[in-house]
């Protein structure tokens, strides 16, 4: 029997990226009860699901309310999604466009995976609300991105498992620039300088190279979406000036 589903509570994507760490941000400011799910399914940037811990308590410092609100971390490792994709984020291949106009970074299915997984923990845990960082402004293509793949998805979890989840996407129609001022307007300079030290985006898993943007190649399709966005948002901060 799966736990009551309680209606203030909500289940968070959580990379450990700049998109699904103010996902968690937007996620504590409105819910009362707060928990993270990440996937282990054989990524390059595996170090993203590392920099999760430090991100998680660094949001908690910031305001005792969130503190207090963050409950269990899950991870779910899921090899099996890694070993069907033949793709550049599951095997050390130059990153390319491939056949039909789509990047060799799409994982087939991933989202959908993500948060049917997602879902099912949400079932056991009493959790009503689940959050995504998918996003149709800035991304690369991914059908599985879409609002309306989303959305398809949102009920047909709710039938296959006869209960009332509503899946949220925040950044679905901001663009980079934008999550930044999100995260800013959640946070303020804190979680900004947070997000830039802590969070992980780059797709060939690079900590190396430390930008103004944060810590990636600066060359891949996500390190040039961040850095881009990035500037962006400074632009628009100079301009008010």
């Amino acid at each position: 029997m799966s736990a009551h589903i309680q209606d203030n509570s909500a289940l968070v994507l959580f990379s450990g990226g700049q998109d699904s760490a103010t996902c968690l941000a937007w996620a504590l400011d409105r819910f009362a009860h707060v928990e993270t799910i990440g996937f282990s399914y054989g990524q390059r940037h595996i170090v993203e699901l590392e920099c999760r811990e430090r991100l998680s308590s660094g949001i908690k410092a910031m305001k005792p309310e969130w503190a207090r609100k963050l409950g269990d971390a899950h991870t779910l490792d899921i090899p099996t999604l890694g070993e069907i994709s033949d793709t550049a984020l599951t095997r050390d291949v130059a990153i390319e466009m491939g056949e039909g106009g789509l990047p060799n970074t799409f994982v087939p299915g991933r989202n959908l995976v993500f948060l049917t997984f997602a879902a099912a923990l949400a079932y056991r845990r009493g959790i009503a609300n689940i959050v995504g960082g998918m996003c149709e402004t800035d991304f690369s293509g991914y059908p599985d991105c879409r609002d309306e793949t989303i959305r398809a998805l949102n009920s047909a979890l709710n039938l296959g498992m006869d209960k009332t989840f509503e899946l949220h996407t925040p950044l679905m129609w901001r663009s980079k620039a934008q999550t930044w001022k999100l995260a800013e307007e959640l946070g303020g300079r804190t979680l900004i300088d947070l997000i830039v030290e802590q969070s992980h985006t780059c797709y060939l898993g690079e900590r190396g190279s430390r930008h103004d943007w944060g810590y990636g190649c600066g060359e891949c399709p996500a390190c040039s979406l961040r850095a881009k966005g990035w500037a962006e948002f400074q632009a628009t901060k100079e301009s008010v000036r």
